[in-house]
This record gives C-alpha cells, sequence and structure tokens, in this order.
C-alpha cells in the first residue's frame, strides 16, 4: 500500500509538473512568403535577421512558408490564395506586383509589404501615417529613382547616346519606370532610350542575348521583376559585349554589373519584421504607419569598368558608397 500512495504522489508530481511546461509551449506563428525570384532572398535574409532581433528564431517560435513565383503574377495569386485558405498568421511580400497580386486573390489575411513603388500612389494603403485597410510594410524607393539612375549612368558614360531597356508593357509598375525614363531622357537630351518589351522568359533572354555592342551604348534596367531574375544573363552579355550596366539591385553589381543606385534589400528586410512581429502579437495594419527606407547607396563595380574599357570619372566615383575593386 505504501509503495502504491508512493508511485501515486510520484505521478501526480510528474503531471503537476509537466502541465504548466506544456502551457508555458511559445506559440509557433506561420508566416507565409511571396517573392518573385533569387534577388530577392537578401530581403528575406534580412527578415530573418530581425526576426531574431525581436524573439522570433525560424523554426522555433515562427515557420517562413516561401513560395517563389518566378515571377509569374497569376502564380503569386494562386500562392497567396492558396496561403490563406492554409491559414497562415500573415503573408509576407516583396515586390509591388507581388502585393497587389496577393491583395487581389485573398480577403482578409493581413499583408506585410516591401514596396518599391510608392504604396498610396498605387491604391496599397490610404496614406503612409494611416494605411487604413489590412496591408502595410516598408517603402524602398525603388521605380521612383529611375531618373536619377539614368542620371547617374549618363554622367559615369559622358558619351552615353544610346540606351536599352527591357520590360513587359503588362506589368504596370514596369510601365511607369518605363514613363519616369523616357521623361529623364527627354530632359538629358541627345540620350535616346530604345525600349525592348517581352511577354515571356524566353523572349526576355532572346532579347538580352540579341543586343549589339553597336547598337547601344548601355543597359539599362527598369522595375520589372523577371528582368531582376535575368539580372546574371544581363550582366555576363554585357560583359561580352563591352556595355555598361545600370542595376536597381546592390546584388547585380556583386555579381559583376557596372553600377547600382538603391537601397540595400537586407536592411528592407530587416525593418520589415517588426511589421511582422507586431502584427503577430495582436497589433491591426492599419495601425502601423508604412516607413520609408531612406538609406540609398551608388556602387560602382571598378573590376568591371576596367574589363570593358570604361574610365569611370573620377567626380562620380568620389560619391560612391562603395566601390569594388
Amino acid at each position: 500500500m505504501r509503495q502504491k500512495i508512493i508511485g501515486f504522489a510520484l505521478s501526480a508530481m510528474f503531471l503537476a509538473l509537466c502541465l504548466p511546461a506544456e502551457a508555458q509551449q511559445p506559440k509557433v506563428y506561420r508566416v507565409g512568403v511571396l517573392l518573385p525570384g533569387e534577388a530577392w532572398y537578401e530581403i528575406i535574409d534580412g527578415l530573418r535577421v530581425g526576426l531574431r532581433q525581436l524573439g522570433l528564431e525560424e523554426g522555433k517560435q515562427i515557420v517562413l512558408d516561401i513560395r517563389d513565383t518566378k515571377a509569374d503574377l497569376k502564380a503569386a495569386e494562386e500562392a497567396a490564395r492558396n496561403l490563406e485558405q492554409e491559414k497562415v498568421n500573415l503573408i509576407f511580400t516583396t515586390r509591388t506586383s507581388v502585393t497587389r497580386a496577393a491583395r487581389r486573390a485573398t480577403a482578409d489575411i493581413p499583408i506585410v509589404f516591401s514596396a518599391g513603388s510608392d504604396p498610396v500612389v498605387l491604391g496599397l494603403v490610404e496614406s503612409f501615417a494611416k494605411p487604413g485597410g489590412r496591408l502595410t510594410g516598408v517603402y524602398e524607393p525603388g521605380t521612383d529613382l529611375t531618373a536619377k539612375r539614368l542620371e547617374i549612368l549618363k554622367e559615369i558614360v559622358p558619351k552615353l547616346r544610346r540606351i536599352v531597356a527591357f520590360y513587359d508593357p503588362r506589368n504596370p509598375v514596369a510601365s511607369e519606370s518605363a514613363r519616369l525614363a523616357r521623361e529623364e531622357v527627354a530632359r538629358l537630351r541627345g540620350v535616346e532610350l530604345v525600349e525592348r518589351h517581352f511577354a515571356s522568359v524566353e523572349e526576355l533572354q532572346a532579347g538580352i542575348r540579341a543586343v549589339r555592342a553597336g547598337e547601344v551604348d548601355a543597359v539599362f534596367q527598369l522595375s520589372d521583376s523577371m528582368v531582376n531574375n535575368q539580372a546574371q544573363l544581363i550582366i555576363d552579355t554585357a560583359m561580352v559585349k563591352r556595355l555598361p550596366t545600370m542595376f536597381l539591385d546592390q546584388s547585380a553589381v556583386i555579381k559583376g554589373g557596372l553600377a547600382s543606385y538603391s537601397v540595400s534589400h537586407h536592411e528592407v528586410g530587416r525593418l520589415s519584421a517588426k511589421y511582422v512581429q507586431r502584427i503577430l502579437t495582436g497589433v491591426k495594419p492599419q495601425d502601423l504607419p508604412v516607413e520609408g527606407v531612406d538609406k540609398i547607396a551608388l556602387i560602382i563595380n571598378l573590376k568591371t569598368a576596367k574589363q570593358i574599357g570604361l574610365t569611370v570619372p573620377p567626380n562620380v566615383l568620389v560619391r560612391a558608397d562603395r566601390v569594388i575593386r
């Protein structure tokens, strides 16, 4: 009898110890992540860092369900719809076009975005201070820097006359970027923007390979996710044909592009983490003002300049935030 009593007592003690432990198990949040290709994984790396800084470690307190849609907007809509049906806690989007697709495809789920175009102009939020709906996030100047990138490219290549730019005219963000480029080209005078349209990855790749050094003086990247995904092909083709390149993303310059003027994608992801964390803990998107990233960096790859036989003017080089030698 004594042994039974001791056994019951030990069992009770074990249960008493286990129940609080189970009750204290941290909740695991699930976040759906939509990105249009390889170029945006740097944002996800920054997001992971930011989440860890806020006490949310991937695999423990939070799970990131990443869906790479390869710049296919229909695939982005389908992925967003599926994520909402699977009842993830929120969706994080990494491009304006993807954000628009996610909003179209969903009804109730909160969306945290990193937008490269003005989210108010595009109707994603009512205002920066009061988003007003179920979307909020970080604004990174991307499309809005189109004119400035052209201006810098003209300074890097003073004899610039013809610039080729690829984009899908069905993409409203890309079309807006092209419009801004046309306006800047008109201001620069003597410079022509050669616009090359495409409707598929295959058409884009064929168009990039068909560029001839004699017909253009440089390759300029507009805000088009599909073009971003072909950055390495652009870099390799431009290198062979000795053409200067101006990119949106810093990572492209590290890979061999000539120059970029943009924000750090890693920092965009890190800043986005606080929106994810606050919404997961109960704050409504409409109560979180949109934050802008104002640290814009000019990066120049001098190794690439040397390989294509270009001398970067000293007055431009001295203004660069980073020079790859």
